[in-house]
């Protein structure tokens, strides 16, 4: 098979047809931190991050002000705070 005749396929994966969505998932950002971290480190590492949230986009360092947690032994307890403030569902996109 040539360069080409992979080309004439496509993605692998069919892409969405509307906008991207604003924001990183918060997968992304949890994986870029060590465990165990306090808040004050991930607002100075990631604050200014963008993260998605049900409701739209948010800045993380806005988001983990609404928490009490001030330290996360595990990637777990951090993603579980965030979600706390945030809450889970389906992220909206421009289409809806």
């Amino acid at each position: 098979m040539s360069d080409s005749d992979d080309e004439a396929e496509g993605p692998a994966v069919p892409l969405g047809a509307g906008e991207s969505v604003e924001g990183a998932p918060l997968a992304r950002v949890s994986s870029r931190l060590h465990y165990a971290i306090g808040k004050r480190e991930i607002v100075r590492r990631e604050g200014d991050t963008v993260i998605r949230t049900p409701d739209g986009p948010r800045e993380l360092a806005s988001v983990l002000e609404e928490t009490d947690e001030v330290y996360f032994d595990t990637r777990r307890a951090f993603e579980a705070a965030v979600q706390d403030v945030v809450g889970v569902g389906p992220v909206p996109t421009a289409d809806e």
